[in-house]
């Protein structure tokens, strides 16, 4: 199981001293066994799902309720030009 910590620990450019290899094999392994149990559960008939429960999504009319405030938002600002704000350069 070794192995296998270090091949994941690899892919997932994560390096691992010999104690951490040792103490996630047995975990990895609990894992890999769980995985198992879950794929051995007969799903046939049971259709895909996002959520446990039935839940729809409110809808709400696709309106405009705020017209442009551009030019009301950017009057405190203290330099716009073209609709943008205009900050010092910071990166020489």
């Amino acid at each position: 199981m070794e192995i296998d910590v270090r091949k994941v620990a690899m892919l997932s450019r994560i390096r691992l001293t010999d104690e951490e290899a040792a103490e996630f094999g047995p975990q990895l392994s609990s894992i890999i066994g769980y995985v198992e149990q879950l794929a051995a559960i007969n799903t046939d008939g049971v259709p895909p799902t996002a959520h446990p429960h039935d839940v729809a999504m409110p809808q709400r009319a696709d309106v405009v309720t705020n017209s442009n405030r551009r030019d009301a938002l950017q009057t405190p600002a203290p330099n716009t030009e073209s609709g943008l704000y205009v900050v010092p350069k910071v990166i020489d």
